[in-house]
């Protein structure tokens, strides 16, 4: 496969095994240096899927030095099908790469690493802006963005299962829409009441905050998906990657992924019923939004935006993989879990006395 990339020229080693369950990916050994190499089920990604990723990629490369454009073959094609698969290369991200074993869900090594995730988000979502690009087709494993902005978040969540008749027909054995009335409807009616509702609908008193207008994002930046200056617990962002969710949504969208994924110990969810210890990082999330601000700086408003798209910002991409793990990994049980534990469960998470708090904090965020 890499000797249809000139940048590679064909490959010496695989270096590396990724344990990632959505993709197989190595970092390979090739005759003119370091490549990596991810491979994916064509039932997952497409040439088309892929083309919008890598024009974002190209696009944010001419901005800033976080991101680097994928490889393209000798005719100029950035992705290329060997069914049942298809297959990217990228560059190896400068830097180090301190969280390569690192699970979402899992906290930064530090304050500071968490500060300066929250700088280069900023420095992205500076880059991004002027992005022509509409949202993407409908795909498997990508962070959309059509329930929150809805008028009617209910209708929405009915569109988005019609399109997914599997998933569809499995929920409709559930009772699905009297269980998310119950676990959403606090949630949606506090989003209702912010700038962000108001601002979608053409409501707003003044023109629409920068960090709520749309925007294509990364939404899922994890700290793995950072590489870093140093090893040390006082490095800098060196590079971004892994764009495969990327999408049109907004500044605050992405941000409040970014605390979902990196502030909440979601992993440690059933231990904590026992143990009753803290999930929450609060030191990592105000220098989360420390760094963020520092660079793009945050509103009022878009703190109680922020707040208010936080306990449910996970629902689409819980969608997708419950759709995914129904029609492509054929596992109703898995389904269930991302319907349960992760649709449902980390929203009502956000209804106990930690949730809360985290939600208040960020009300209250000064720099």
């Amino acid at each position: 496969m890499l000797r249809l990339f000139p940048a590679a020229g064909g490959a010496d080693a695989l270096l590396t095994v990724s344990p990632r369950p959505f993709s197989a990916a190595s970092v390979v050994a090739t005759p003119r240096g370091k490549v990596f190499l991810k491979r994916h089920a064509l039932a997952v990604r497409t040439l088309a899927s892929l083309a919008e990723e890598h024009a974002f990629l190209a696009w944010m490369a001419a901005k800033t030095a976080l991101v680097q454009p994928a490889l393209t073959t000798a005719s100029g094609a950035s992705a290329v099908v060997d069914a049942p698969w298809c297959y990217e290369a990228h560059p190896v991200a400068a830097g180090t790469d301190l969280y390569q074993d690192a699970l979402s869900w899992t906290p930064f090594l530090s304050p500071n690493h968490a500060h300066a995730a929250g700088q280069a988000m900023a420095q992205l979502h500076d880059a991004a802006e002027g992005f022509p690009a509409p949202a993407r087709a409908r795909a498997q494993l990508v962070t959309s963005f059509t329930i929150l902005p809805a008028p009617n978040p209910y209708k929405a969540i009915e569109q988005y299962l019609a399109a997914r008749p599997q998933l569809q027909a499995w929920l409709g054995q559930r009772h699905w829409r009297a269980a998310v009335e119950e676990t959403l409807a606090p949630f949606f009616e506090t989003l209702a009441e912010t700038p962000f509702a108001s601002w979608l609908a053409g409501r707003g008193s003044h023109p629409m905050s920068r960090n709520l207008a749309p925007l294509w994002t990364h939404n899922d930046l994890h700290a793995s998906n950072l590489t870093w200056s140093s090893a040390g617990p006082e490095a800098t962002a060196a590079a971004v990657i892994d764009f495969g969710l990327a999408d049109r949504t907004c500044a605050l969208h992405d941000l409040a992924t970014a605390i979902e994924r990196n502030v909440v110990e979601w992993l440690r969810l059933d231990e904590q019923a026992a143990t009753r210890g803290p999930l929450t990082h609060p030191g990592q999330l105000n220098a989360l939004l420390s760094g963020y601000h520092a660079v793009r700086p945050l509103t009022g408003e878009d703190l109680s935006a922020l707040a208010a798209i936080l306990p449910i910002v996970h629902l689409e991409f819980a969608l997708s993989e419950a759709d995914y793990f129904l029609t492509v990994l054929n596992s109703p049980e898995k389904t269930a879990i991302a319907w349960d534990g992760y649709f449902l469960g980390h929203a009502r998470w956000f209804s106990s006395p930690e949730g809360r708090a985290l939600l208040d904090q960020i009300r209250s965020f000064r720099p």
